[in-house]
């Protein structure tokens, strides 16, 4: 056993698979794939990389499996389960793109999905076959998805995930802001491990003293995106980059199967050896963001603008074609209108005070604060469509707006018969 230090948790103790783990040079790279993508141009301090926050995870679930443990709430579960859950913890962004997520909302492969060619083979399959068994890559990785039966996944995927634990405190700290507030102890010493009325299957719940702890947890989330991972710059700055690297995948400079093995630098330094004189690259370099045109919350967008979400070929069809006809170069003009379905999704079992399980969805729970309701006002409240163009140039918004408004199929209809989006 091993102990790293670490600026939120203090000391993690770290036990021999973990290590070996840790010192594979395909878990090294993480030091060097920072947490929050490109918000360090916003808030400094967001250097922080996916390695600590793995590190931190592995942390959480080794305290709440001892938690767990204390309360016999394991005698139904396989012993050697634990060292997986450990496993799949440390584990589960190891998949990741350069700066975050950013390229996943560009079409690329989701990184839970990458994780599994890294899982399955190579030095990390190798440690985990050997310390845990032939089946422990298939079990890891199920967990990791979501997929998996064990009466555990909900620690590693799921609504009460040990992974958002970690991130939004890790993230508050690191950006210095307030908003990461969480209940952590309330919380752990909350979860349970109960029949789920659902599936018929043991699974992770929440003791309905703990549902004050995941209220903590669910403003903090809508605090984060609405301050730090939608900040307008950050999305500026995130949209600079999705179009810089799909130019270089439409440009066949790039493939996309090398992505998950690059760091941030290094597919800086592979975009710099495509083109150096690259204006988004130089842009970014230099902290020259696009500036917000236009921005329009959510409420106030019909259904049919989704496609600026949902469709990122479309999109980029669009801006191509709205640069255009503006007399700017391809990439002067951005659209960006995240979107995070599950930001504050809830699905969960609720172990009542009576002790009758009953179970937090999206269509509430009875007799309590109707936190789906409350979750899905925050997520339309964080969420903001906007318009960025390089260099604050001027531009005619409202036809513009006109354009976002539109029914993707018209989007579409209107650039086959190049009549132009602009009216």
């Amino acid at each position: 056993m091993d102990v790293i230090r670490d600026p939120l948790w203090n000391n993690i103790r770290v036990d021999d698979v973990a290590l070996r783990l840790i010192d594979t040079t395909t878990f090294q790279r993480l030091r060097y794939v920072r947490q929050l993508g490109l918000a360090h141009l916003v808030y400094p301090g967001a250097t922080h990389t996916r390695f600590e926050h793995a590190l931190g995870a592995y942390h959480l679930a080794r305290r709440t499996l001892s938690l767990l443990a204390e309360r016999g709430e394991l005698a139904h579960v396989d012993p050697a389960e634990s060292a997986i859950i450990t496993a799949a913890a440390l584990l589960h962004d190891i998949g990741h793109y350069p700066f975050s997520h950013a390229l996943e909302e560009i079409g690329a492969l989701d990184h839970e999905e990458v994780a599994h060619e890294l899982i399955f083979r190579g030095p990390v399959a190798d440690v985990l076959t050997g310390a845990l068994g032939d089946d422990a890559p298939a079990r890891i990785h199920a967990l990791i998805r979501g997929q998996s039966a064990s009466p555990l996944q909900g620690l590693i995927s799921g609504s009460l995930d040990l992974d958002k634990i970690e991130y939004l405190k890790r993230d508050a700290l690191m950006c210095g802001v307030p908003y990461g507030e969480i209940d952590v102890d309330r919380l752990l010493h909350s979860l349970a491990i109960v029949d789920d009325p659902a599936s018929g299957r043991l699974a992770i719940a929440i003791l309905e003293k703990g549902l004050a702890a995941l209220e903590s947890l669910l403003f903090a989330k809508y605090q984060m995106y609405r301050n730090v991972y939608w900040h307008h710059a950050v999305r500026s700055a995130t949209a600079m980059y999705k179009r810089l690297v799909d130019d270089a995948l439409r440009a066949r400079a790039l493939v996309e199967p090398e992505l998950a093995s690059l760091t941030d630098e290094g597919l800086l330094h592979r975009l710099a050896a495509v083109d150096a004189s690259a204006p988004l690259l130089g842009a970014l370099r230099g902290r020259r963001l696009h500036k917000r045109a236009a921005e329009i919350p959510t409420v106030e967008l019909p259904p049919e603008s989704e496609w600026i979400a949902m469709n990122p070929p479309l999109v980029y069809a669009a801006e191509t074609a709205l640069a255009r006809e503006l007399g700017m170069a391809p990439g002067d003009l951005l659209l960006d209108f995240p979107a995070k379905p599950q930001m504050l999704g809830l699905d969960i079992p609720v172990v009542r005070r009576e002790g009758r399980v009953g179970r937090l969805t999206m269509q509430g729970i009875a007799g309590s604060v109707s936190l789906p309701t409350l979750s899905a006002e925050l997520y339309g409240s964080a969420r903001r469509l906007r318009v960025f163009v390089a260099g604050g140039r001027e531009v005619p918004l409202e036809g513009i707006l006109q354009v976002v408004r539109l029914d993707g199929d018209e989007v579409g209809e209107r650039l086959r018969t190049g009549e132009g989006l602009l009216r």
